[in-house]
């Protein structure tokens, strides 16, 4: 044997599986030093970050989040969630995307209501609002989800439907209550019987289900979106920490998940299976639905370069929380970025989550 070779087989013998996942993962180290030290500089509680790259995975947890298990309130991502269990029954022919949402809520009929579809709803071109009128005092009161029905159901219309996008968090909540019609099935029961045990995704849930409170991360509120109570002390009985809140099971915001968990169920758009549904379904979901020159949408999932950070392609797919969580994927480099921490979206600029999130995009272009 000639040194060449004997060098070539000693290389190979020592760069094992495992030694050679930890050097890619280097390239990961500075997005989880921002998080570190937003951390330890009091401005976040906790944080976690996951990131899959192809065959890797990287995962790291900060602060009050002890492990990469610890569960966080994903906010908006919940949609992301709430659209693949709706889009279960259209893969069982259950619905169609095409239906108007008034063959399965006959009160939804009034004027140009009786045009919505199931796909406006799920794609924010509705003309539903993003919050009711009658929001906080829904809330301030523990109004139970049926009353945020009732309410929906009834409030006024920003625009004809398909005019144009306008972000609606109604319309996320009426598409659930479609699967909840249809299925005679409580939604958060729904979620997790087709989305999160076909995925084994463990510590996931609608709600707070088999989980206690003390499971999940505590929020900051200080300087956040009105809707989560905003460091007000007079909405503690309803602010995202409440015991209201985190048991809601809110189709639009209260799923409460861990950043593994979350990129597991990203990963199942990248390289689709059949064990949430068909895969020409899965990719139905992450391709624009709304008209062009209108803000491009997938079902559930935001769509397009501005999906990701910048450095991501146009295949990209993500969606983002205000409770201060962001997760996306990109075909083009077959990466799952999932950013998950306490301090709201608004609260800071630029957000360490989003500083987070581009250097994983940087490290994978």
């Amino acid at each position: 044997m000639d040194r060449r070779t004997f060098l070539a087989g000693g290389l190979g013998a020592a760069l094992s599986a495992p030694l050679l996942g930890a050097m890619r993962q280097e390239k990961f180290d500075a997005a989880a030093a921002v998080l570190a030290k937003s951390v330890s500089d009091g401005q976040v509680r906790a944080a976690s970050l996951c990131v899959v790259h192809k065959k890797d995975q990287f995962a790291r947890a900060f602060g009050e989040a002890k492990s990469p298990d610890a569960m966080f309130l994903l906010a908006s991502i919940t949609k992301t969630l709430t659209a693949a269990a709706v889009m279960t029954l259209v893969d069982r022919e259950k619905i169609r995307l095409d239906d108007p949402a008034v063959k399965y809520l006959p009160e939804f009929s009034e004027g140009p209501r009786a045009k919505i579809t199931i796909q406006q709803l799920l794609t924010h071109v509705s003309g539903l609002p993003d919050q009711l009128p009658e929001n906080q005092a829904l809330r301030s009161s523990h109004a139970k989800l049926s009353q945020f029905v009732e309410a929906a159901v009834r409030t006024p219309l920003l625009f004809d439907p398909g005019a144009r996008f306008s972000y609606s968090s109604m319309g996320i909540l009426l598409a659930s209550e479609i699967a909840r019609r249809v299925t005679s099935t409580e939604f958060a029961e729904l979620v997790d019987r087709t989305v999160f045990q076909p995925l084994e995704m463990k510590r996931s849930v609608l709600g707070l289900g088999r989980f206690k409170a003390e499971d999940i991360v505590r929020n900051q509120t200080e300087r956040a979106a009105p809707e989560s109570g905003a460091g007000d002390p007079s909405a503690k009985e309803w602010d995202w920490n409440s015991p209201y809140w985190r048991a809601l099971g809110a189709p639009w915001g209260t799923a409460h998940s861990t950043a593994t968990d979350v990129a597991r169920f990203f990963s199942e758009f990248l390289h689709p299976t059949d064990r949430m549904m068909k895969p020409d379904n899965v990719r139905l979901m992450i391709r624009n639905h709304n008209p062009e020159k209108t803000v491009p949408r997938g079902l559930g999932f935001s769509v397009g370069r501005g999906a990701g950070s910048p450095g991501c392609s146009e295949k990209t797919f993500g969606h983002s929380g205000s409770s201060g969580t962001l997760a996306w994927a990109d075909p083009e480099t077959d990466t799952v970025c999932v950013v998950l921490t306490t301090l709201p979206g608004a609260a800071a600029k630029p957000h360490p989550l989003r500083v987070a999130s581009d250097l994983v995009a940087k490290a994978v272009s």
